[in-house]
């Protein structure tokens, strides 16, 4: 679904949780604008399957709905994400990492989230995609414009689960 639906509040409630309950979790779609990438998150797996919300920036918006529904298929067969860790699966010679997000971001990168977590109690991670070259958004030698296309929504803007290079990408 895209953010430009017109459902009222409720309806688009009952369809989170109807969604959720059929598929694991609702893939809501952002579309990007000049200043902000588009970005696509989950709702549904915090409350389905125990597992954090996650969300994706800068990937377009078929490719973020795949890496998503992944997650929820992953996620939903008892598969946990460390953050700082690399997974192959999502993305064709792309590993993926995962961070936490933290909680300033919840509003902006989360907003429909909050009609089912009404107190903004669930857990979130962001999936942070590599570049083709294998480089990471906090990395120098990321390709120009990576680190603004795929922020990482941390505290400090950069990985804090893990120490990139240490025990992390």
């Amino acid at each position: 679904m895209t953010v430009s639906d017109t459902r009222s509040d409720e309806d688009l409630r009952r369809w989170l949780l109807d969604t959720a309950e059929e598929h694991g979790a609702a893939v809501i779609q952002i579309d990007g604008t000049e200043d902000a990438a588009p970005f696509a998150f989950t709702v549904g797996t915090w409350r389905r399957c125990g597992v954090p919300e996650a969300v994706v920036i800068g990937l377009p918006p078929e490719v973020a709905q795949a890496v998503l529904n992944t997650y929820v298929a992953r996620a939903g067969a008892g598969e946990r994400f460390r953050p700082g860790e690399l997974y192959d699966g999502f993305l064709e010679g792309c590993p993926v990492t995962f961070e936490r997000v933290a909680s300033q971001y919840y509003p902006e990168y989360f907003g429909h989230a909050f009609l089912v977590y009404r107190t903004g109690q669930f857990a979130a991670v962001q999936m942070v995609v590599s570049a083709p070259d294998g480089s990471w958004p906090w990395q120098e030698d990321a390709p120009g414009g990576f680190a603004r296309w795929q922020p990482v929504l941390t505290d400090s803007g950069a990985p804090e689960s893990w120490t990139p290079g240490v025990d992390g990408p």
